[in-house]
This record gives structure tokens, sequence and C-alpha cells, in this order.
């Protein structure tokens, strides 16, 4: 479903993509771990065009991202921000509902609501969350809206910026679940770029290491406790020492 050839990107002297080279089979869920400040959000925003890669080649279900109707390409995507990105003057129902309510996927008022409850009660809401302002929601609830949000025009692939970031352990185990079922539930192409390993395991039928700029290891979940790569070993076990030098 996503294929990045080859993609290079810098920002003047620094070179964050140095030929990243990543494949997503279609229906599966890709996790891509690393560091901060490996790439791993400049990779996700060069596929969604809100970047420009300065080289390399980007396809999505065989077609170049770079092409095409704008608007047509990115119906086809859902997005779960790092932060929530709620809209603090709107209603729950309308952050759910906002891309239900204007654009190419404008739909009446009345069933882009609906469509919103519906929403909200899959990740865990009631109803009479729907009215209330994300102020008054707790950090995991909001999540949940974002979550709801994400699904509710039903796309073909959903990207996950950190899921779980500022969230409880347990808060965050509820999280990742809802994210596999839901994936699995709409056979959804999803990428996820996290460090939070629970996430990982919970989350991933495949994982790629990016480091440096390139996708260091990538394979199953299942085979990467024993990858053998001194780069995924160290990330994953939270070692000081290895090839992945610490910012001090």
């Amino acid at each position: 479903m996503i294929r990045m050839e080859n993609v290079h990107k810098a920002f003047d002297d620094n070179r964050v993509l140095r030929g990243m080279n990543l494949e997503i089979p279609k229906g599966t869920s890709m996790v891509v771990i690393g560091g901060s400040g490996t790439g791993k959000s400049v990779a996700l925003k060069c596929i969604l065009g809100l970047i420009t890669p300065d080289s390399g080649k980007i396809h999505v279900d065989g077609q170049d991202a770079a092409q095409g109707d704008r608007d047509a390409f990115l119906a086809r995507f859902g997005m779960l921000f790092q932060g929530g990105a709620l809209f603090d003057s709107l209603p729950v129902w309308q952050n759910v509902a906002f891309r239900l309510l204007r654009g190419s996927l404008k739909r009446p008022v009345e069933e882009a609501r609906e469509i919103a409850i519906e929403k909200l009660r899959r990740v865990g809401l009631r109803e009479n969350v729907a009215d209330r302002f994300p102020a008054e929601l707790s950090g995991g609830m909001q999540k949940r809206v974002g979550l709801a949000r994400a699904i509710a025009a039903e796309p073909e692939i959903i990207f996950f910026d950190e899921p779980t970031t500022g969230l409880d352990p347990i808060m965050s185990g509820v999280i990742n679940d809802l994210i596999r079922e839901i994936v699995t539930e709409m056979g959804a192409t999803a990428m996820t770029i996290t460090h939070d390993m629970s996430s990982v395991r919970a989350i991933a039928d495949n994982v790629a290491m990016l480091h440096d700029g390139v996708i260091q290891w990538t394979g199953p979940v299942s085979e990467m406790d024993a990858s053998g790569d001194p780069y995924l070993e160290q990330f994953i076990h939270g070692r000081a020492e290895g090839p992945i030098e610490a910012v001090r």
C-alpha cells in the first residue's frame, strides 16, 4: 500500500532522511521505531505530502503520491495526532465529525453527528460526551476522541503519531488494544511511529527501525527480539551502550 524508495530530506545542513526505503503491505500494521529526532515524523509527513522530499519516490497503492487529485489522495487517510490536536472551541462530536462537515466528504449535519456518536461508542465513550468540550475531558478521553476522529471517515490508511504519549500505563494499554482492534476490523493499512515498546508489541505486524536517516532493520514483530541487529537490540532494551550514541 505504501512504498518509499530512496527518500532523502534535509533541512539546511541537517540531513534527516538519507535514503529511506520502506514497504507497508496492504492491510498490515507497520510500526516505525527510533529515537527522538531520527526522522520518523518527517517520513510520515513526506508520505502525506506535507513535506516535499528532496529526492526519491513515494507510492501509495501503486500511484505516485506527488501526482493526482490532492483532495482525493488525502481522503484515503486518517490520522491520530501525538497531542490529540482537538479543536478547543468545538464540542467533541464536531471534532470527531470534522471532515464529515466540510469538503469532499461533507454529510448532512444530522448524519455527521450520528456517525460521530457511533465512533465515540466504538472507542468506549458514551453519547453524553458528544456535547462536551475537549477541556472537560481527561487525557485518555481526549486520545479516544482523537482516535474516533481518525476513523470517522472510514479511511483506508491510518497514521498514529506517538499514540500513547502522556498516558499512564493502563490507559496506554487500553489505547493500544483499541488501535489493534479497530485496524483489524476495518482492514486498514496502519503506520505508527513511536518509541513506546509496549505499543510496538501490541500494535505491530511488522517493525522498522529508523536510525541516522535509513531503515536499519525491518521484519515481523515476532522476529524483533532475535534480530541480532545491534541498533535494534540497543533500542528495545534501552541500553546506554551500543552503536546509537546518546545525546549528552
